[in-house]
């Protein structure tokens, strides 16, 4: 029965959000709930990745930078604009997604590890500009963010956030399920098998590359801002190429065409290290190698994997 809920169209969705429900109830302290709304939050933002990367098969070495959209907009707009801070979030997120958009038209011409540089230097630059611009975003030592604020309730706190970063990434798997399962999910998985093949049968495959492309931005600014606001805080580091690269390495470890494996991969790597601070000095060491024995005994991700392994498709 469990394979088979699995396997439905929502099956998915409702063992994230069980998950969800159920963490709160077994773990002995607020700590683990901090770890469980970095890994939500974190996963929102593969979960946009791994529909550009996994299921149109385009690379992105820069959505740190549309992260990082999203987590300065919730500090600069309060602070220097006087914008609420839920507006400020809504402007965040519009403004990554015009700018994947206007980035996306000439640099999604490129295939392969062309794509990649022109992606790592849209990152790049973006970072940049958050290091530089000092007077708007504090420069290299970061600033602070205030607290979001809705209808005079303010959201604060370990538990609040959980509920809210939770449910977010409930939401955002159940349009990912929803868009894959859409002609423009069909039309993604052609694009990712074979550009040439789907011009023939009709399918106007820059128009769905830029489309996947501005979604998963999109995902990315929502993520950053929920980080920031969360934080209190927000650096250049947010928006940073090791950042970007840790976004792909947890889309890669959990699965490429994996919603499931979006999560599985960012709870790995957020969790992982916190295990490891036993081993002090040979933490990153012992991280570094797990992982590479994860990618041999596991080559297709985590979940894809284990799936294979039971005869079962986990998506």
């Amino acid at each position: 029965m469990m394979a088979a809920l699995l396997q439905s169209r929502y099956g998915i969705v409702l063992l994230i959000a069980a998950g969800i429900v159920l963490i709160p109830l077994v773990t002995p302290s607020t700590f683990y709930l901090r770890v469980a709304i970095l890994v939500y939050i974190f996963s929102i933002a593969v979960v946009g990745l791994n529909l550009l990367m996994g299921f149109a098969g385009q690379v992105s070495l820069g959505h740190a930078g549309f992260f990082g959209i999203g987590a300065y907009a919730v500090a600069v707009g309060p602070t220097h604009f006087g914008i609420p801070s839920w507006a400020s979030l809504l402007i965040g997120v519009a403004l990554a997604g015009l700018i994947a958009y206007v980035v996306g038209r000439p640099i999604l011409k490129l295939r392969g590890h062309y794509l990649a540089v022109a992606t790592l230097g849209m990152g790049i630059l973006i970072a940049m500009v958050f290091t530089n611009e000092a007077r708007f975003t504090g420069g290299p030592d970061g600033m602070p963010v205030p607290r979001l604020v809705l209808f005079d309730w303010v959201v604060r706190g370990v538990t609040t956030w959980y509920w809210v970063s939770g449910v977010s990434l409930v939401i955002a798997a159940a349009i990912a399920v929803n868009l894959i399962a859409s002609p423009t999910g069909r039309a993604l998985r052609a694009i990712h098998d074979s550009e040439t093949a789907s011009h023939v049968l009709g399918i106007d495959v820059a128009r769905y590359k830029l489309v996947v492309f501005v979604i998963s931005a999109v995902y990315a600014a929502v993520a950053g801002a929920y980080l920031a606001l969360f934080d209190a805080l927000v650096t250049p580091v947010t928006a940073g190429f090791l950042r970007s690269i840790e976004f792909v390495t947890m889309a890669v470890l959990g699965g490429l065409g994996s919603i499931l494996g979006s999560v599985v991969g960012a709870a790995v790597l957020v969790v992982l290290p916190q295990m490891l601070t036993v081993f002090h000095d040979y933490e990153h060491i012992a991280l570094g190698a797990i992982m590479i024995v994860f990618m041999i005994f596991l080559p297709a991700g985590i979940v894809p994997s284990l799936g294979r392994l039971f005869g079962r498709k986990f998506s």
